[in-house]
């Protein structure tokens, strides 16, 4: 974890009703992410760990953010057939961040969503689009990884970062043809059809400090987020 994000951050879920209700000129940032196979070397929460650790990292030291408990489910459906994974959809999480963001707005000017799985983003842009219709002050964001699709070198990386003793030691490649290529097949047969372990790509070369770099990137491209809508 960088230094920045030992810094004081403002947790939602430890406040008073009173202390949230002095916070309402604040940008509630909203971790969105998933429970799903990732490998036979990452925990299932790996999306939520990333969401969650990039949402309090750009939150540590400012004042202008409270960070919501992060919601551990999304659309994962292509990862069915892998022990493990719990997939709520697509039609049920864009209702799930209608309604959140339709409460959340009660008590916060802006809401932020910082999602940390792939799946999750046709679900949420469509929320997102109709919540700004209703004239809600909400946005999105997803990390921007260079590297392979799934579970491979790039979530690894991360996730040595955030906790290597979560990580286990068979790191297996899986299939490493470009994700374009894949993508045909991922559509009629899930990630079970092209890949036997679940993995897309290769986490033989990955690296704590990659992940660190990689996460210092995801926070600096929120903060700018954040900084470019206060102004």
């Amino acid at each position: 974890m960088t230094q920045a994000a030992t810094q004081p951050v403002t947790l939602l879920a430890d406040l008073t009703w009173p202390e949230a209700a002095d916070r309402r000129d604040r940008v509630l940032l909203v971790p969105l992410g998933a429970t799903e196979q990732h490998g036979p070397h990452l925990p299932l929460s790996t999306d939520s760990d990333v969401a969650t650790a990039v949402a309090v990292r750009v939150a540590a030291g400012r004042r202008d953010v409270v960070v919501a408990p992060t919601v551990p489910y999304g659309a994962s459906g292509e990862h069915a057939g892998f022990a493990g994974t719990l997939s709520i959809g697509q039609a049920a999480l864009e209702l799930l961040v209608l309604e959140l963001v339709r409460s959340a707005t009660l008590s916060f000017a802006r809401v932020l969503l910082v999602s940390g799985h792939g799946g999750n983003a046709a679900p949420l842009q469509r929320a997102v689009g109709r919540l700004r219709e209703e004239g809600r002050d909400v946005r999105a964001f997803s990390p921007r990884w260079r590297g392979d699709a799934h579970a491979g070198r790039t979530e690894t990386s991360v996730q040595l970062a955030l906790g290597p003793q979560r990580v286990r030691p068979a790191r297996q490649a899986g299939a490493t043809a470009p994700l374009a290529d894949l993508l045909p097949d991922l559509r009629l047969r899930g990630v079970a059809g092209v890949s036997a372990n679940g993995v897309l790509g290769d986490p033989s070369g990955a690296h704590a400090d990659e992940g660190e770099r990689l996460l210092d990137a995801a926070t600096a491209d929120l903060a700018a987020v954040l900084d470019g809508w206060r102004a």
